[in-house]
């Protein structure tokens, strides 16, 4: 690891990686709060739909003024200050921004802005994750053409699996499984905005006091979120996905080589290499002592007698069998942690994961009975939730992808329950994301059939 000596490098030369950041709110927030303690690095300015909100935000977590007062992006680069604006466009085309951060949480805007980017020369560290889950695969095919790089953001959950399984790899381990943890039980697919709070396990007086935004929030409760990001997961490492969804086992950390095996071993797994979340709550509602519900994890094989042999001498937590094993981060610091997919980009030309393929899709799935007439309201909203499918799968059923779930009218009904289909909704086909995503479809499924045959 020797990103830090790299970037302080960098300062010490005047050659600062030059950033851009798109969307400030939470996420990018927790990100800017990190930004004048990293060296080596120059954010060069911000665009938001709201710049006296981000402004806002710039001080709530500690910046001076005086540091967001320049101009113009020219006057920002000439006296080492950030430019706040509403102007993506200028951002992205500005010849000496190097690395756009994407962190509006929006899909449909992030599809515009990374391809932008990637037009304009740019790499993309991509926050929105949701993005990636519908048109990953595309996006970084779009940038390996344009000769930069796509990651996704590092901090976020996918970015921190992908890189246990690659260690797993790295060392010779064959995973069996990897994911993140979550509360879950079976009826959070059904939450709203409006019962969020209570099965979150906070007030909603504390959640008003924190700005915190229910529907986000429920996107992670409703199963939405941990769909999405196990997707990203799946097509960057090629691990495969449950054929009906996310299955959700409690289990505790300890318990994670036991339960993350193949149920002909006494597990959950239908097989060895898959994508899984574990609850942290027993089927009951019981909480779980040393629980993984903030974490990631990755499960991997001893596959022979010596290296089960040390698991032992070493005293690995394993299975019974001695055969699986787990490695694990207990928490997450979502932005906090970009800075390291920003220093990876820039200074290796590496990403902290992306899309390799397309192994996984998430459908959009009623939450309730939908009526012709009605308006979807993307991941946690009121009406639909995001169930986790193969790829092929997804594509011989027509799915309608969660991500572009956004504002689009119900044209026939559909009951609580059932995955929505491209005829099921009048699709705005001028959207630039829906011919992103149609134009993923026609390149990437033969693949994907041919995995599924």
């Amino acid at each position: 690891m020797n990103l830090h000596a790299k970037l302080l490098q960098r300062q010490a030369e005047g050659r600062p990686l030059r950033i851009g950041l798109i969307g400030a709110g939470k996420f990018g927030s927790m990100y800017l709060a990190q930004v004048p303690r990293t060296p080596g690095i120059h954010l060069v300015g911000i665009a938001d739909l709201s710049p006296a909100n981000a402004k806002t935000n710039l001080e709530r977590v500690g910046w001076n003024p005086e540091r967001t007062s320049a101009t113009s992006l020219d006057d920002a680069l000439s006296r080492g200050t950030t430019h706040v604006s509403d102007d993506w466009e200028a951002l992205v085309h500005h010849p000496a921004v190097e690395i756009i951060v994407e962190c509006t949480g929006n899909p449909l805007a992030a599809v515009d802005h990374c391809v932008a980017a990637f037009a304009a020369g740019k790499h993309v560290v991509n926050v929105t994750v949701e993005a990636d889950a519908f048109c990953g695969p595309l996006l970084a095919r779009k940038a390996q053409e344009a000769g930069v790089v796509y990651s996704l953001a590092y901090g976020d959950q996918p970015a921190l699996i992908c890189e246990l399984v690659d260690w797993a790899r790295a060392c010779g381990f064959p995973v069996v499984a990897a994911g993140r943890g979550h509360k879950w039980l079976p009826h959070f697919c059904e939450s709203t905005p409006e019962t969020v709070w209570g099965h979150y396990g906070l007030t909603p007086e504390q959640a008003r006091i924190g700005g915190l935004n229910p529907k986000m929030f429920n996107s992670f409760l409703d199963g939405s979120k941990p769909a999405i990001e196990s997707t990203a997961v799946a097509n960057a490492t090629g691990l495969a996905v449950p054929d009906d969804g996310l299955a959700f086992p409690p289990a505790s950390v300890d318990d994670i080589p036991y339960v993350m095996r193949p149920r002909s071993e006494g597990g959950v797994l239908a097989k060895k290499g898959m994508v899984e979340v574990i609850s942290s709550l027993e089927a009951d509602g019981r909480a779980i002592p040393y629980d993984i519900r903030m974490g990631v994890w990755v499960c991997f094989e001893g596959d022979t007698e010596y290296i089960r042999r040390c698991f032992e001498e070493y005293k690995v937590r394993t299975d019974p069998s001695g055969r699986y094993a787990c490695l694990y981060k207990r928490w997450h610091l979502i932005g906090l942690e970009v800075g390291i997919s920003v220093a990876s980009v820039g200074l290796r030309g590496e990403s902290t994961g992306a899309a390799l393929g397309f192994e996984a899709d998430v459908i959009a799935t009623a939450k309730r009975d939908l009526v012709p007439g009605e308006m979807l309201d993307g991941e946690g909203g009121y009406t639909v939730w995001g169930k986790l499918v193969p790829a092929a799968k997804s594509l011989r059923s027509g799915g309608l992808p969660l991500g572009l779930a956004h504002q689009v009218k119900v044209v026939r009904p559909v009951p609580r329950g059932q995955s929505l289909t491209w005829a099921d909704v009048a699709m705005d086909t001028t959207l630039a994301a829906y011919r992103v995503r149609r134009e993923m479809e026609t390149l990437f499924a033969p693949k994907a059939a041919v995995r599924a045959a």
